[in-house]
């Protein structure tokens, strides 16, 4: 009499989750998506823009009528509150590890109906992860590396972020900030940052073009090995600040390139 359906009508707040379903092929199921979703570009262009990361237009949402909604962290709680008020369905993720990444690729390919096609998908970031690990401990050099999430104040990377320095074989600058999932919580002084004296600094100021030339100009960090040595490199916030696949493949294989390269560059000063 009555036969259970997984979602057929997706909304997603955030930008992963439409990653995920344009890679595992379900995206004719996605009817709404952020306005800050970049990844993968064609999406833009197909699905209706309803949110951004702390708004949601929730008139145009309940239009189109969604089965399901999802989104990312407890910045999302008060859309999903008046989501839920008006009686829709809402799962929010909350990962904030390479692992929490994993997790959420596949509790979400599976509450689509289609664990298959996300242990796939899982099996191909796993390889990357393992290739990247193995290459990363050959390294003759590991640098320090400090990621800066944003500049005023200056705030140290996500921990997933950080997961993945270490993967490829750097070392952490003020390690003591990694396990903070919560970015007021990751803002460092800076002193702090000067003493910790990274070989490597890497910015992604969260939305907004990263500009070496104003790390330097900071007072006292001109003391600072990566500034003497002009080791100061941007990734896009959107290959690496998205708890995803961008930061699994995109992202991986920058930081992967960079503290490479970073290693190869220190190497013959030692």
């Amino acid at each position: 009499m009555f036969t259970p359906h997984y979602p057929q009508r997706i909304i997603c707040l955030t930008e992963e989750g439409t990653e995920v379903l344009y890679a595992i092929g379900q995206e004719s199921r996605l009817v709404g998506i952020s306005g800050f979703t970049y990844r993968p570009p064609q999406a833009r262009k197909e699905k209706p823009k309803v949110s951004t990361f702390l708004d949601a237009k929730f008139d145009e949402i309940i239009a189109l009528k969604p089965d399901l909604v999802i989104g990312y962290s407890d910045m999302q709680a008060e859309i999903a509150a008046e989501l839920i008020r008006r009686g829709i369905e809402v799962y929010i993720f909350n990962h904030h590890t390479v692992q929490g990444i994993l997790d959420f690729i596949l509790k979400f390919s599976s509450l689509l109906g289609n664990k298959k096609e996300g242990q796939i998908l899982l099996d191909k970031y796993q390889r990357n992860l393992e290739d990247a690990y193995r290459i990363g401990q050959q390294l003759p050099f590991s640098p320090i590396v400090f990621f800066e999430e944003w500049d005023e104040p200056i705030m140290s990377g996500s921990t997933w972020v950080m997961e993945l320095i270490e993967i490829c074989g750097g070392k952490i600058s003020l390690p003591e900030l990694k396990p903070h999932f919560h970015a007021k919580n990751r803002i460092t002084t800076h002193e702090e940052y000067i003493l910790s004296n990274p070989e490597l600094i890497l910015g992604s100021w969260c939305g907004k073009m990263f500009k070496p030339e104003k790390v330097k100009q900071r007072e006292g960090f001109d003391q600072i090995t990566a500034v003497k040595h002009n080791q100061i490199f941007e990734i896009k916030s959107e290959l690496i600040l998205q708890p995803g696949p961008a930061a699994l493949t995109d992202g991986l294989k920058q930081l992967k390139n960079i503290i490479h390269q970073c290693s190869d560059f220190y190497n013959p000063l030692q």
